[in-house]
C-alpha cells in the first residue's frame, strides 16, 4: 500500500481497473505457464468440462497482481502531486486463501478491486504494520471469478524505535558481542 499504515482506512475499496481476456492472450500465457489443453487448444477445450477455452487461474491472478501494482504506483504519484509523501509498502508474507469461483473465457472483461479488511502492528518487524486484504475479480456479468485473502506489510510513519531495541541493535555491531547475540536468536 502506498499510504502510511496510520492513513489506511479499513474497508475502503481501491478499484484496480479491468482487463479483457483475448483468446490469443489466453493461449499464449497458458502455453508458457499452464499448458493444459483447456487453456491452449480451443478445439479440445470444447470437449472439456468447461465447454470451451478458459484462462488459466494463474493468468487471472497475474493480471490482477499487475493491476494492483499499477494502481498503487498511481496512488503514490497522486499523493506526490498533492505534495504528500507516499507511504512505504513492503513484501507480502503470504496468501491466506485463493479461490477461482468461475471460469474466465475469451472476451470476458474482468474488473479487479482491493479492500483492506484489517490491520495491526507487526510483531516481528518493528516499525511495520500488517495489512489484511481481499482482492476480488468480477466479470462483466457481475460474477465473482477470483477472490484472494492476501497480507502485506506497510511502514508506520510515526514509528520511533524503543531505546531497548536501539541498544540491542547497537550491540549486534560490536565485534565480540554481535556474533554472540546473533547466535542466541
Amino acid at each position: 500500500m502506498t499510504r502510511w499504515f496510520e492513513d489506511i482506512v479499513i474497508d475502503e475499496a481501491f478499484p484496480l481497473g479491468d482487463h479483457t481476456f483475448a483468446e490469443d492472450e489466453i493461449i499464449r500465457f497458458a502455453t508458457l505457464y499452464d499448458p493444459q489443453y483447456f487453456h491452449t487448444d480451443p478445439e479440445l477445450a470444447r470437449h472439456s468440462h468447461f465447454g470451451g477455452l478458459v484462462a488459466s487461474g494463474w493468468h487471472t491472478v497475474s493480471v490482477g497482481h499487475r493491476k494492483m501494482v499499477d494502481a498503487l504506483d498511481a496512488e503514490a504519484d497522486r499523493l506526490k502531486s498533492q505534495g504528500d509523501e507516499p507511504g512505504v509498502s513492503g513484501p507480502s508474507p503470504g496468501v491466506n486463501s485463493m479461490e477461482f469461483k468461475a471460469p474466465v473465457r475469451p472476451g470476458d472483461t474482468v474488473t479487479y478491486e482491493l479492500i483492506v479488511t484489517g490491520k495491526r502492528a507487526s510483531n516481528s518487524l518493528p516499525g511495520w504494520g500488517l495489512l489484511f486484504n481481499r482482492l476480488t475479480a468480477t466479470n462483466q456479468r457481475g460474477e465473482l471469478v477470483y477472490r484472494a485473502e492476501i497480507v502485506g506489510f506497510s511502514k508506520l510513519r510515526d514509528y520511533s524505535m524503543p531505546l531497548k531495541l536501539k541498544v540491542l541493535l547497537a550491540l549486534t555491531r560490536v565485534p565480540v558481542i554481535g556474533p554472540l547475540l546473533r547466535r542466541s536468536t
